[in-house]
């Protein structure tokens, strides 16, 4: 988190954001930001682009077939070590 800096509020509502947020974040002139109030506060944010999101499902699947794939292997290993278990 970056340390809060004071801005001036324009005649019409505007704000710069300060360089090396806009860098560190890519924002450049003419792109959206996502701007909200809570609790008081003024939240400025970047949205989620359709090609960051895709790639977030994309490793969240990765990461479930991983797993997947792990407990299909422990199930296996406990069925070999303990046979053919009663039904309960």
């Amino acid at each position: 988190m970056s340390r809060p800096r004071e801005r001036k509020v324009g005649e019409r509502g505007q704000v710069t954001l300060p360089k090396e947020l806009r860098e560190k974040l890519n924002i450049r002139g003419g792109d959206e930001v996502l701007v909200h109030e809570e609790d008081g506060k003024i939240t400025i944010e970047k949205p989620v682009s359709r090609e960051e999101l895709a790639e977030g499902y994309r490793q969240y699947a990765a990461k479930s077939k991983a797993l997947a794939a792990e407990m299909a292997d422990v199930s296996r290993e406990a069925d070999e070590y303990l046979g053919d278990v009663p039904e309960w």
